[in-house]
């Protein structure tokens, strides 16, 4: 009963998308901060914070809401190539190595153990010597 009352009212609403988790995140990890230091005001822009982020999920202009968090994920993205990376490398650890070409400084990526061998850069062709 409870749950099709929800549904009922939000009908029609923007809900929950990346930016407002985002938005929601930032408000825990900002609250904890300010309880942790002390500080009042940082408490109050956290409650803004989570304010908005409550607006936009029971707004029903679905359109504009829609806009804003595709800006969000086109700004966010670079970061979260990043830590794609990032954690990729950390998986792949165990089984290739990483070095980066001296001439044009891209990354290439060789299998472990393998002892002192060359490296051709897939990217521009410049050979050089590293230990596995």
């Amino acid at each position: 009963m409870i749950l099709n009352w929800l549904r009922r009212f939000m009908y029609g609403r923007y809900g929950a998308d990346q930016f407002g988790v985002f938005l929601l995140v930032m408000y825990c990890v900002l609250l904890l901060i300010a309880r942790l230091f002390g500080w009042p005001i940082l408490s109050i822009l956290t409650l803004l914070l989570a304010v908005y982020a409550l607006f936009r999920m029971l707004s029903k202009n679905v359109g504009r809401r829609a806009k804003e968090n595709r800006t969000f994920l086109r700004i966010f993205a670079p970061f979260k190539k990043g830590f794609q990376k990032i954690r990729y490398r950390l998986k792949d650890r165990k089984f290739h190595r990483y070095f980066k070409c001296p001439a044009c400084k891209k990354q290439s990526r060789v299998p472990k153990g393998r002892g002192k061998i060359e490296i051709t850069c897939p990217h521009c062709g410049h050979k050089f010597i590293k230990k596995t």
